[in-house]
């Protein structure tokens, strides 16, 4: 019988505060799940986000609500239709799949009927900051062969060019949180593309970028905020050239595993991204990340100290992870 041992919440420092164009944090707040099935025990850890009107406390109170479903029966399987997509799922989710590992005695990749998955190299997050601050971040990370820059409108193309000086030889991807305006698109685009941006992430609101569909952009635009799960994806392939898959978005690696499909069956690129976790958070994604175009597992880069048994990361190569931390 699977049973709910635990759910906790865990604040971890930041190595330097973190801005987007919504705001600032110093800290990651995570929600780490045990499941246990007699001497078996599954973890998974989910990021709760304010954008998708989550917190701590209402995902913490999401999961107990499932306890009694879980000590009833409940599978991984039917946890999708039980819980919307979220990060109450993502981490339920995750622990199963852990805990499935275990008790088996076969790795997560093989119980999803994937490939071994092999190391991946993750994007280096610049936090969005002035042209200054930003072009010394990328100068001290410039061996790093791709780094993303967090945007937000006024002043984005000189912090871009900042950052091309100081990193001339390291891919860019941008990420502008919604923060553009639709007159900004087109020309940005051309400007970014001068300065060899690879791709630009979610730069409208995902409640108005319909207009995306009428804009030339001579560089592939992947949806972030504008996509969740397989529901509405077909609305986006006129949109987007990619999209960005996050387990604390789909609900986890489940939904994550059919997204990715779908996607890529529609022509879209794929782009697997994370919240700021703990390698927790981070492992189930390095599954999910396996042939992805781009691979944002960043997240524990930027912690102060990372979990005793976190992924190990060789500069922004990332190995899969050992069972010990997850699946």
């Amino acid at each position: 019988m699977v049973l709910l041992k635990s759910v906790c919440h865990e604040s971890w420092p930041l190595a330097a505060a973190f801005s987007i164009s919504r705001g600032t944090k110093t800290t990651a707040e995570v929600v780490v799940v045990e499941l246990t099935d007699g001497d078996f025990r599954g973890r998974g850890e989910c990021v709760p986000y304010p954008r998708y009107g989550e917190s701590v406390e209402s995902v913490m109170a999401q999961i107990e609500a499932a306890r009694s479903d879980l000590a009833n029966g409940m599978d991984r399987i039917a946890l999708q239709s039980a819980m919307p997509a979220g990060a109450a799922r993502c981490a339920l989710d995750g622990a199963f799949w852990d805990l499935e590992a275990k008790r088996s005695g076969r790795r997560a990749w093989q119980l999803a009927g994937e490939r071994e998955p092999g190391p991946v190299t993750t994007v280096y997050t610049i936090s969005l900051d002035t042209p200054e601050k930003m072009g010394a971040s990328a100068k001290a990370n410039a061996s790093r062969p791709l780094m993303k820059l967090k945007l937000t409108g006024e002043g984005d193309l000189d912090r871009v060019a900042a950052v091309r000086e100081n990193a001339p030889n390291t891919d860019l991807v941008v990420d502008a949180n919604e923060g553009w305006s639709p007159e900004m698109v087109e020309p940005f685009s051309a400007e970014l593309a001068a300065l060899g941006v690879k791709m630009i992430e979610q730069p409208l609101p995902a409640s108005d970028d319909s207009v995306l569909a009428s804009l030339d952009h001579p560089i592939p635009i992947c949806a972030d905020e504008s996509v969740h799960t397989r529901d509405g994806l077909a609305a986006l392939a006129d949109r987007y050239d990619m999209i960005n898959i996050k387990l604390d978005k789909t609900g986890g690696l489940t939904e994550g595993l059919a997204l990715k499909r779908e996607a890529e069956a529609a022509g879209l690129g794929i782009m697997v991204g994370c919240m700021v976790g703990t390698s927790l958070s981070m492992a189930p994604a390095v599954l999910l990340g396996q042939g992805a175009r781009v691979v944002d597992l960043d997240g524990p880069l930027l912690l102060a100290k990372d979990r005793p048994e976190g992924l190990t990361f060789q500069g922004s190569v990332i190995s899969p992870p050992a069972p010990s931390l997850w699946g």
